[in-house]
């Protein structure tokens, strides 16, 4: 295979390739279409076997093939019904059991349903059965209850390979029929498969195929809208906090000029006779400048609403602080490690607010490190699709008395840090509904570690599909 044809399958497969609903909402499609639809026309449908099999008894006298195959149809019939029963009772107490067990539960049912039915058609006329459709239900009922991926494609593909059975196995009985069977029981001869069975075939194919493209075409589309939706969501409460800190610093910062004004006039009024006033008068200018200094800062909020949400891609958010704080070009003693285990949904957030995260993480794994050692950057997107990236280095670690502090402002153990690094990572990470969490120091035995020495932990958490915290007064 050329590079070409390498790349088009590729871009074929990415196209085909969506992920898997969120647990909720794979619950919701077993619970409807197994539990609400399917459950109750299987009792109907094994009920309609029992009456047949109690009233006209299709077993007890063998005169050849069909009727020995006919026989082992009832048995199979009664493991159906003991295996159908003890789905029932798994998918009636859906609520109190995990997730995997349901689908697991489902793709499981769903191979039964299939072979019974083929035993069933193999009775019933065998290639000219009437029960052919209900291979066509099966494929769209397996569609419907399982996402999206190999799991409903081999499913489906052995839907299919059934139906392949049934027309080995009918023309297996007829081929050792003699002339008076088949006409005893008005059967077709034929030999082999012909066409007929071929377009069933194909129409059994092309079903799945459809279930499959539908479902990958409606999935992107409530994605797209799920996204577009989030993007207007975060937009406007960022834009709305923007303006709510824009204000506040304006009403702020009018009083303080004020004050910095009558400094001014009396430190000219009393600067011959009244030094120590003129010293007083510095204390407060010093303050206000001080005053000042930290509504600027509060006023960086306002900058969320000059910014815009976008799709990041995590890995190479990651990469780019990483350069941004050790650039190559300036050597230095500290060995950076990278774990990576994608894939990993898209962050929907400004840029900005997440490289405030990672480089002021890194910058102050760097600072505890000095002029050597080693930080290791992880990430990885957990179970239920939150996107969890770690920072650790091997320094001193943070003192047990000070990690309740570490998140006030102005609080540092640096000598010349602001005491605000912290606090920017905390903010940005809850105004996505996100986390953030600090283990130090760390264990030998801490799996995180990648084997580094003690130190200090940082993890943020992204959770999918998050709004942003309201913003309050």
């Amino acid at each position: 295979m050329n590079p070409s044809q390498t790349a088009w399958l590729k871009r074929l497969f990415a196209l085909l390739e969506i992920p898997a609903p969120d647990p909720a909402r794979q619950f919701r499609r077993i619970q409807v279409v197994e539990r609400n639809i399917m459950l109750p026309i299987k009792v109907v449908f094994i009920g309609m076997l029992w009456n047949s099999f109690d009233n006209k008894p299709w077993y007890g006298q063998m005169i050849g093939p069909l009727d020995v195959v006919v026989e082992t149809v009832q048995y199979i019939f009664w493991a159906y019904f003991l295996i159908s029963a003890i789905v029932a009772s798994i998918l009636l107490a859906a609520e109190r059991l995990p997730l995997a067990l349901l689908q697991w539960t489902t793709v499981a049912d769903g191979l039964v349903d299939a072979l019974i039915v083929s035993a069933l058609a193999v009775v019933s006329g065998g290639l000219d059965s009437i029960l052919f459709w209900l291979f066509v239900v099966l494929i769209i009922r397996n569609a419907a209850s399982i996402p999206p991926g190999f799991t409903q494609l081999a499913l489906n593909l052995a839907t299919s390979l059934c139906y392949v059975f049934v027309g080995v196995v009918d023309v297996s009985i007829i081929s050792n029929q003699d002339d008076a069977m088949l006409r005893t029981y008005d059967f077709e001869p034929h030999e082999e498969l012909g066409q007929p069975f071929m377009l069933r075939l194909a129409v059994l194919g092309l079903t799945t195929l459809c279930c499959y493209g539908a479902q990958v075409l409606l999935e992107r589309q409530r994605l797209a809208i799920e996204e577009a939706q989030e993007f207007a969501s975060r937009e406007g409460q960022l834009h709305s906090a923007g303006r709510l800190a824009a204000e506040f610093a304006h009403q702020i910062k009018n009083p303080l000029a004020v004050i910095t004004n009558a400094a001014h006039s009396l430190k000219r009024a009393v600067l011959e006779n009244k030094n120590s006033a003129v010293q007083q008068i510095e204390i407060i200018r010093e303050e206000v400048a001080r005053a000042d200094k930290v509504i600027t800062q509060i006023m960086g909020y306002a900058q969320l609403s000059e910014g815009r949400v976008e799709k990041l891609n995590t890995i190479e958010e990651i990469d780019r602080a990483i350069t941004q704080v050790f650039p190559p070009a300036m050597p230095t003693g500290i060995t950076v490690h990278r774990s990576y285990e994608p894939p990993f949904p898209p962050l929907l957030m400004q840029r900005n607010h997440l490289s405030e995260i990672l480089v002021n993480l890194l910058q102050n794994a760097r600072d505890a490190l000095g002029e050597a050692g080693n930080i290791s950057v992880t990430a990885r997107c957990r179970r239920d699709l939150a996107v969890e990236i770690s920072v650790c280095d091997d320094g001193p670690g943070v003192p047990p008395e000070k990690i309740l502090r570490i998140y006030e402002a102005y609080f540092t153990t640096k000598e010349k840090g602001s005491g605000l690094g912290l606090v920017i990572v905390k903010h940005n990470t809850e105004l996505y509904g996100g986390s953030v969490r600090l283990e130090s120091p760390l264990r030998e035995s801490d799996p995180g570690k990648s084997g580094l020495g003690s130190g200090a932990k940082f993890t943020v958490i992204f959770p999918a599909k998050a709004l942003p915290r309201p913003f309050k007064k």
